[in-house]
């Protein structure tokens, strides 16, 4: 083969591993250059018949075109090697500044007023409250008449408490309209001293942005020989500075009145409002967070307590009101819809146990 003929072969060699897209096409261009029966091994079979003139003038020159065919096949290989990769690492990218996803049995989340149950109960419990509760359906008279509701108060209309039908006796019962029947149940099976929270469901008919017919309250009683106004105030002050982790909080009392507390306050705590937020334990504005008294005599005599010989005061606060306050939210009715978007926004892990001394906020 004429020199001229080597360098068209060459040419022609190099040109379709150049045009080799893949691994596939690359090693049939392979196998037709160097495989037993290519081109160029044709070519290396005929050195051995030459006279060592002839092999001494064409080796170098047939050797030389199998040397940068291999390296031609090598150089697109490697290539094609890399093209790959890119498409590889492009399919497979991974966004590292994305946060990683939790595994199927961490995604649930702690409904923020189980989370603020859960808060109070933590801050009662270091002040060595215990935590009692009480049916949902209650009596007439343990939910009105031995708390000193008197016949004719507006609570006892059905515009505002859900009646059930009269049972065989003709007595109805009711959605209890607070958690005050549970007070009355304590007091009648368990002697003073008595030191105990209530969170539960109530029922109202109430509906709008800030109210719904169900709802949660956590009530507070404390019964003893000694109980005061000024120990009320202290349990007041120390919850509300624990649940809104501040350092400080001012309080103000300001006459009310509830049928179950003589006298009875409504309290309203120090705040700022500031670009749409709420901020306690500072500010000149004022915003009404319960409602508070000692409780009433005729409640002590309708639970069997002598009110000369002991006395003691009765607190009660929204949850959802106080957990609407704490974490921001501004609509209540989203708290009953189960839109799990919303609780993957505002509910919390199920690991993270409120706590005085971790902190009661995750």
């Amino acid at each position: 083969m004429a020199t001229t003929d080597l360098d068209t072969l060459e040419r022609d060699l190099l040109s379709q591993v150049a045009a080799a897209s893949d691994e596939a096409a690359l090693e049939t261009v392979r196998v037709a250059a160097l495989g037993k029966k290519g081109s160029v091994s044709e070519l290396l079979k005929t050195l051995g018949a030459m006279t060592p003139d002839e092999r001494k003038a064409r080796g170098p020159l047939i050797n030389g075109l199998r040397d940068r065919v291999q390296g031609a096949l090598a150089g697109r290989r490697e290539a094609l090697a890399e093209a790959a990769l890119e498409v590889r690492l492009a399919a497979e990218r991974v966004d590292v500044t994305l946060p990683v996803r939790e595994a199927p049995d961490a995604r649930g989340r702690i409904h923020p007023i189980s989370q603020v149950m859960e808060e109070i109960t933590a801050i009662f419990a270091d002040m060595g409250f215990s935590v009692a509760e009480g049916p949902d359906i209650e009596t007439d008279d343990l939910n009105f008449t031995a708390l000193n509701f008197p016949p004719g108060h507006p609570a006892r209309e059905m515009h505002d408490t859900f009646f059930l039908a009269p049972d065989a006796q003709g007595k109805r019962k009711v959605l209890r309209t607070h958690t005050s029947p549970v007070q009355i149940r304590t007091m009648r099976a368990k002697a003073p001293p008595i030191r105990v929270i209530i969170p539960g469901r109530t029922y109202r008919h109430d509906s709008d942005q800030t109210h719904t017919p169900m709802f949660h309250q956590c009530e507070g009683l404390v019964i003893d020989k000694a109980a005061n106004i000024a120990n009320l105030k202290w349990v007041l002050e120390e919850f509300c500075r624990a649940f809104f982790e501040v350092e400080a909080v001012k309080m103000r009392f300001r006459p009310s009145f509830f049928p179950f507390t003589e006298p009875s306050a409504e309290v309203d705590i120090q705040c700022a409002r500031k670009g749409g937020e709420i901020r306690f334990g500072e500010g000149t504005d004022w915003l009404e967070i319960l409602g508070c008294g000692m409780v009433h005599p005729n409640v002590l005599r309708n639970c069997g307590l002598d009110p000369d010989e002991v006395q003691g005061f009765a607190f009660g606060v929204g949850l959802d009101r106080i957990a609407m306050l704490k974490y921001g939210m501004p609509d209540l009715r989203p708290f009953f819809e189960a839109d799990v978007r919303w609780l993957d926004h505002y509910g919390f892990r199920p690991l993270d146990v409120p706590s005085l001394v971790a902190g009661l906020t995750p």
